[in-house]
């Protein structure tokens, strides 16, 4: 289990390390091109608005995941084929939004992983409301920049440090 580009099954982590993993009980849908996908976890959070999530995606480092919490807000989407360009192009790891995405299948053909709680056509406001690295709480879950997330089918884990090392 070296390495964040292997191919991780978050079942045999939780039976290697799961008094370090606590499992996120939203119930995400995949949307992105890699199903599997783990990483240091980037906060923002907003409320139908994107452009903090667009700063952040230009600016954390390769190989994050940055963790968007939209409120679950179903009014709109965070993130479509745009952005998830800019987040493949930088080589990020993945994207998990506690809200919609759109242009759900473009996002489909991007080598990244997204989740997403649902789908909506209709585009955020662009106001650049909202916080970036800030702790989140959503899922049951405490998302702290820097803690780590692993997910993949099965569903989304989150600790404290990097357990592929």
């Amino acid at each position: 289990m070296k390495g964040l580009n292997h191919l991780i099954k978050t079942a045999d982590l939780h039976d290697e390390f799961g008094n370090e993993l606590t499992l996120c009980t939203v119930p995400f849908r995949s949307y992105g091109g890699r199903q599997a996908f783990s990483g240091p976890i980037h906060t923002v959070r907003v409320l139908e608005d994107n452009v903090l999530v667009k700063e952040s995606l230009e600016t954390i480092p390769e190989g994050s995941v940055l963790v968007v919490d939209g409120g679950g807000s179903a009014r709109c989407a965070l993130l479509g084929d745009r952005l998830g360009g800019i987040a493949q192009s930088r080589r990020l790891s993945g994207i998990i939004v506690h809200g919609c995405v759109r242009d759900s299948a473009d996002l489909r053909l991007l080598e990244l992983g997204i989740l997403a709680i649902g789908t909506n056509p209709i585009r955020s406001q662009k106001e650049g409301r909202g916080e970036r690295d800030v702790p989140l709480h959503f899922g049951e879950v405490d998302w702290i920049q820097g803690h780590f997330v692993y997910a993949d089918e099965d569903g989304v884990l989150i600790a404290k440090r990097n357990l592929l090392e």
